[in-house]
């Protein structure tokens, strides 16, 4: 194996999107808030940043919490024309239960096999074989941003340094797995924590115990209510209908006890236009129903985490062109919606337009035997190159 990773990276380090994409695989890279043997992104961040380097980037590691690092790298004219973003995470899940080996990386059946082979190191090569094929030409008009970037599976504290230190561009693509989908709507999230306090008693003592489960549950049912008023509302052309469900639920100390107290974990998916204060308030309108029902009634609801739904237009310059250059490399144009939150979010929050396009399927995604077709990572670099090209060759 030491003779073919030798191999590997010769040929990664040439800009082939398949060894790139192998030798990605091969450098573990999980997130150390996810999985407490995590290595975070620092080997990887110095793999990929040795590659861009080589090839002519101008590059800058950084160090955006304890052990998590950026890679941010910039190609052409910053001072002329337009600048474009190409993005992705370095970080991955964690291994725990996986059916195969994780950071081997397989070839078998014109799939790669391991960890973050989907979720996106396979993504990540198809930027970087993109960036060495444009390295070897002059870009006349414009820059290419590179912003690989740490704990996008955990808090995103890598992303934010970037846009906090400034990062700007004209548009940006997330090379998350969208099967070559161009994808410029994404689903938000808000997580809620729903409280209850009941009155701990023995439980042959139904005089004085009250079951903090069982109102919990008796607000889990209202909430399948929720579900349904959503589901009756219009729903979004590319991302269907927002949804709800509980995450976790904890509670109780013995079966002989009444539980004193409950806690669930709710998630609200959201579309484009739903803001928290108005989720929260949904939330909250079912919880003071159920408390005009049961008088002994003692809950509190708190938001816990907010990732907000963003879009571009379908109609939008970016989605045009990277159709046409889906179309150029003769590759069926299909638009769709992202069911994930993903960090073209908070891309758009900051007045970057970003779309998602990339290899591999979100079905893949965090699976105990992760890959990815291989197929789809070299049509992916294809696009992205025509499509590059063609967007920085508009006229201001």
């Amino acid at each position: 194996m030491q003779k073919e990773m030798s191999t590997i990276l010769h040929e990664a380090s040439q800009g082939d999107p398949v060894s790139l994409a192998r030798a990605l695989v091969a450098t573990p890279s999980v997130n150390p808030e996810l999985e407490e043997t995590g290595t975070g992104e620092k080997e990887v961040a110095v793999l990929v940043a040795g590659w861009l380097e080589q090839w002519g980037v101008s590059v800058q590691v950084s160090e955006v919490a304890a052990g998590r690092y950026n890679v941010l790298g910039h190609l052409g004219r910053t001072d002329k024309g337009k600048a474009l973003l190409l993005s992705g995470h370095l970080d991955t899940v964690g291994i725990s239960g996986m059916t195969i080996d994780p950071f081997g990386p397989k070839i078998e059946n014109g799939r790669l096999w391991g960890r973050g082979s989907c979720d996106m190191k396979g993504g990540v090569a198809s930027i970087l074989a993109c960036v060495a094929r444009l390295s070897r030409e002059k870009l006349d008009h414009g820059a290419v941003y590179i912003a690989l970037t740490a704990d996008e599976e955990h808090a995103s504290v890598g992303m934010q340094a970037l846009l906090e230190n400034g990062l700007m561009a004209d548009a940006a693509i997330v090379c998350e797995p969208t099967n070559l989908a161009i994808m410029p709507a994404h689903k938000g999230f808000l997580w809620a924590e729903a409280s209850f306090r009941g009155n701990a008693a023995h439980g042959s003592r139904s005089d004085v115990g009250i079951d903090a489960i069982e109102h919990a549950g008796h607000y889990l049912a209202r909430i399948s209510d929720l579900r349904s008023i959503l589901e009756s509302r219009d729903p979004h052309p590319l991302l269907g209908y927002g949804s709800i469900h509980a995450g976790t639920v904890s509670g109780g100390s013995a079966p002989s006890v009444y539980p004193a107290s409950c806690k669930l974990i709710l998630e609200r998916r959201t579309l484009p236009g739903e803001e928290a204060v108005s989720v929260m308030g949904e939330l909250q309108s079912v919880l003071e129903g159920l408390g005009k029902e049961i008088p002994e009634l003692n809950a509190s609801l708190k938001e816990t985490m907010v990732r907000s739904s963003t879009e571009v237009a379908v109609g939008s310059v970016l989605v045009e062109k990277l159709a046409e250059a889906c179309q150029n490399a003769k590759v069926d144009v299909s638009i769709e919606g992202m069911t994930a939150w993903v960090e073209a979010s908070l891309l758009n929050e900051a007045g970057i337009p970003a779309v998602c396009f990339g290899p591999g399927s979100i079905g893949q995604a965090h699976s105990d035997n992760e890959w990815v077709d291989l197929q789809e990572i070299e049509r992916c670099v294809s696009i992205l190159e025509r499509f590059v090209r063609g967007f920085l060759e508009q006229r201001n």
